[in-house]
């Protein structure tokens, strides 16, 4: 599955790369990598785009003709009207936040999208975001930095069979006693543990009712509609939320979210055979960044991370969903070497390069040193906390290259960088992206 060295999958542009089924587009890092401006870029060669996991929880910034947008639950494929856009089986759905989303496209002049809710994607409930605060409040110092968005609880619902899908919105008698089995649940908790109010089925019906009239237009069979453009001959891309180290089994775990981010959970969560994929994208940036707690060894702190905050994304490193200040760091390459392994990468898109134009020197993170040993393998999270990041200086190129679109016309120092960080990723950078609009783009042949 992997690309050769050397062999560079991208020409000139999207639309003129040999046509391939399925592709994937992933992050490699903890998210935030800019998957945004890339999904929205490949988006346009497509004919559908799968969301195949995640929630509300993080979010896709994009700048295209319309204006600045940011996506929670919507793919990120809105923006064109040849695509049809699916939210698939893995995804957390927070009824409000989709419709919200759609109501924000037509306020900014967006035509309306063709969109797809599978009949199977699970309802993320008003009671996840209650279980979800509650629990922050309860661990108080020791929590996980949760964006409250009730990720968390609904994907243990999920797993635990007591998720609702939107299928069961059209079967009342059925519906009425999954509610009344996990008000039953819930309750036990509300009452004993976290001290808050019960849980009233009949207003979870009641609501979930509304969400039957908001949702109807939209539902349908994806799985089937899916598989059909497949055998058309049509293009899907499957776009995935956060990166590597979010997920929960691959990931630095317990930090991470609750929804599997790696493009082998596609197959399920978009419903797309795995023998289909043939691309997948991994995104990573010319810096790093993250948002929560957890381990992040390459991390800058005090004036040296505020600059690069400051300067860093589209408007600073700030979350798309929360608004919190991401912490920044030096780029780590034995964390995206790992990321895009466990991805199975087959092309990466470098992000935000222009950012680091105001720098005399670059580091770059190419080894942990764990008491005293180096290593370039990325290590469980139980030694991940020991690390201490070996650093490799590179000269910066002291321009502006934002907007730059023809490869060869970035400062050597800045190419210099591309290839010193391909070396130590160990796969191929075929995209490089110079600035947050949607084709401020360089290919590299």
């Amino acid at each position: 599955m992997g690309v050769a060295r050397g062999k560079r999958p991208m020409r000139e542009s999207p639309r003129q790369e040999e046509r391939i089924m399925v592709k994937a587009i992933v992050g490699a890092n903890w998210g935030d990598e800019g998957k945004g401006k890339i999904t929205d870029l490949l988006a346009e060669a497509s004919d559908v785009v799968v969301r195949f996991q995640g929630g509300a929880n993080a979010g896709h910034t994009i700048i295209c003709d319309y204006g600045k947008f940011a996506l929670h639950q919507l793919p990120s494929g809105v923006f064109y009207p040849h695509v049809t856009n699916v939210i698939g089986n893995g995804v957390a759905l927070d009824v409000k936040k989709f419709l919200a989303e759609l109501r924000h496209l037509a306020d900014g002049g967006v035509p309306a999208p063709r969109v797809i809710v599978d009949q199977r994607t699970q309802l993320l409930m008003s009671y996840h975001v209650l279980l979800d605060t509650y629990e922050e409040e309860r661990l108080a110092g020791a929590a996980f930095g949760s964006t409250h968005s009730g990720i968390a609880p609904f994907y243990s619902d999920k797993y635990a069979k007591i998720g609702i899908q939107v299928a069961d919105l059209w079967n009342e008698e059925r519906l009425k006693g999954q509610l009344e089995h996990i008000c039953t649940l819930k309750n036990v908790l509300m009452e004993h543990l976290y001290h808050k109010p019960l849980l009233d089925p009949k207003a979870l019906f009641d609501e979930l009712m509304g969400y039957r009239a908001a949702l109807e237009p939209y539902v349908g069979d994806a799985v089937t509609f899916v598989h059909q453009a497949l055998k058309e001959g049509k293009q899907v891309l499957l776009e995935g939320q956060l990166g590597s180290m979010k997920d929960p089994n691959l990931g630095i775990c317990p930090m991470t979210t609750s929804s599997h981010t790696l493009a082998g959970f596609g197959t399920v969560g978009g419903g797309v055979p795995p023998t289909a994929i043939q691309d997948i994208v991994t995104v990573t940036k010319a810096y790093s960044s993250a948002v929560g707690a957890g381990a992040f060894v390459s991390e800058l702190f005090g004036d040296e991370a505020e600059e690069l905050r400051k300067r860093g994304g589209d408007a600073g490193e700030y979350g798309a969903t929360t608004g919190r200040p991401r912490r920044v760091g030096w780029f780590d390459a034995v964390a995206t070497k790992y990321g895009c392994m466990v991805q199975g990468t087959t092309q990466v898109a470098l992000t935000a390069i222009d950012c680091l134009g105001y720098l005399d020197e670059i580091k770059v993170c190419t080894g942990y040193d764990i008491g005293g040993k180096i290593t370039t393998d990325f290590p469980v999270p139980a030694l991940l906390d020991q690390a201490k990041p070996v650093y490799e200086t590179l000269p910066g190129w002291k321009c502006d290259i934002r907007g730059i679109t023809e490869y060869d016309k970035l400062p050597q120092a800045a190419r210099d960088y591309v290839d010193f960080i391909e070396k130590h990723i160990e796969a191929p950078i075929t995209i490089v992206s110079t600035g947050p609009k949607r084709h401020e783009i360089c290919y590299r042949k």
